[in-house]
């Protein structure tokens, strides 16, 4: 479910960053374009730099439905490979789900303990499947949580006949995670922070 090059761990902190399926069928010209899906992952890219200085742990989660019936993120497919602004190097992980909670049938939670991770850094796509599966399940595991607000994106739903823009989406599931889950704050105040 993952892949991996042997690589010494020894510097790591306690923190990993989860870069959630910030994946080719998700930018324009994919099968299912969200909103501001570009500007997110620059955010997360600016997100993965800070990551890799500080020696935290980074976890790439992609979706791969096993269907070719799916109407995106079909297996075997360019849509479903990581997007080039925030690729993979060969020595971290990527751990491959067919589901939305990104623990469910992964090793995703072995390899979060095994490097004694207690917090995690939340970023990717959509926010109100993924991104909110994978920040709860983690809070419920006991991890504190974190998510980078502007390095998510979210798309158009309708719910009874009534239409909701993506960042009436996006704003909904970032405020009910605040609210028990998770901080969630922006890419400059995490960056900020991290200079402190």
């Amino acid at each position: 479910m993952n892949s991996k090059s042997s690589v010494d761990h020894s510097n790591k902190t306690e923190r990993a960053l989860l870069v959630v399926d910030i994946q080719n069928d998700y930018f324009p010209g994919g099968l299912w374009t969200l909103h501001g899906m570009d500007a997110a992952a620059d955010n997360a890219a600016r997100i993965l730099t800070a990551a890799r200085t500080s020696g935290d742990l980074i976890v790439y989660i992609r979706h791969e439905f096993t269907t070719n019936a799916a109407p995106f993120f079909k297996p075997g497919s360019t849509g479903a490979q990581i997007h080039p602004k925030v690729q993979n190097l060969k020595d971290e992980y990527v751990v491959v789900k067919h589901y939305t909670n990104s623990y469910r049938e992964t090793n995703l939670k072995d390899l979060l303990d095994c490097h004694g991770i207690r917090q995690v850094v939340i970023c990717g796509a959509m926010s109100q499947n993924c991104i909110d599966a994978v920040t709860r399940a983690s809070f419920d595991f006991g991890y504190d949580c974190t998510v980078i607000h502007d390095a998510c994106a979210a798309r158009d739903l309708e719910f009874n006949g009534m239409p909701i823009p993506a960042k009436y989406v996006h704003a909904a599931f970032m405020a009910a995670l605040q609210f028990a889950y998770a901080k969630t704050i922006s890419t400059d105040e995490y960056l900020a922070s991290e200079k402190k």
